[in-house]
């Protein structure tokens, strides 16, 4: 096959909510002019690798505190422009849990690039103790969570308000204009200021909210530029196949008579 198929494990959007309302209670996400998504990208979408390399400050300095990245290696870091010796040091700021050793026993030792990202917790109940009950799910495949994934992402991580006239929003729960009956449990994770950037990007919402998108959108889907360019190959020798055919066609049938 010329085209590989990326297979994609879907999993649910697991912030905590208390009397959810329907599904149809929900604000359709606006569209956002991706380079890897929808508008005029299409078959020649792109990853930009200077707003993945920010996103990923983001995670490791806001999201890794409660959200894990378990289907992500320290090694796949590469195609986000890091060298080896960057992705070496990266991965050695991060304790994992490894073992048995020879007396059988579990030790700790510092990440190598063929180590997946370090999860906060050490289990899902411990996750779920930390966060009052709320689960935070991994964000290894968030954007494939629901349709639009990016477009909702990012609308969710700017969509915090206060709730309209007669909404009720018991302690712990925060008003999100785009999430499913607009009540959950994650407290607004950025606001402008928070995180700095070394090359002069903008330290906005606005900003944070594309990149850390940009960077799980990759997370995603590491491999949809590979696949894209491999699909233009493709378009293009059918249509190079079909101009000659079309020529030994006419060629064939002009003998005919």
């Amino acid at each position: 096959m010329f085209i590989r198929i990326l297979t994609v494990s879907f999993v649910l959007l697991g912030f905590s909510v208390q009397n959810a309302g329907a599904a149809g209670d929900q604000v359709s996400p606006p569209s956002q002019p991706w380079s890897f998504y929808n508008g005029p990208a299409g078959v020649f979408g792109y990853y930009d690798q200077a707003s993945m390399q920010r996103g990923l400050k983001i995670y490791r300095e806001v999201c890794a505190s409660c959200h894990s990245l378990k289907r992500v290696y320290f090694r796949n870091l590469e195609a986000l422009g890091y060298n080896e010796a960057q992705i070496k040091n990266i991965a050695s700021e991060y304790t994992v849990v490894d073992g048995p050793n020879d007396e059988g026993d579990m030790f700790d030792r510092p990440g190598k690039p063929s180590d997946k990202f370090v999860s906060p917790f050490a289990n899902d109940n411990a996750a779920k103790y930390a966060n009052n009950g709320a689960f935070p799910p991994d964000l290894s495949l968030i954007t494939k969570a629901r349709a639009k994934g990016p477009d909702y992402l990012y609308a969710l991580l700017t969509g915090y308000a206060q709730p309209p006239a007669g909404e009720h929003v018991s302690g712990g729960q925060h008003w999100n204009t785009y999430f499913p009956g607009h009540k959950l449990s994650m407290a607004p994770p950025l606001s402008d200021g928070q995180v700095s950037y070394e090359d002069g990007s903008p330290e906005t919402l606005d900003q944070y909210a594309r990149d850390i998108t940009h960077f799980l959108a990759w997370a995603a889907d590491p491999y949809m530029e590979e696949r894209k360019k491999t699909g233009l190959k493709v378009l293009i020798f059918l249509l190079v196949f079909a101009g000659v055919m079309y020529s030994v066609k006419k060629k064939v049938w002009k003998g005919a008579h």
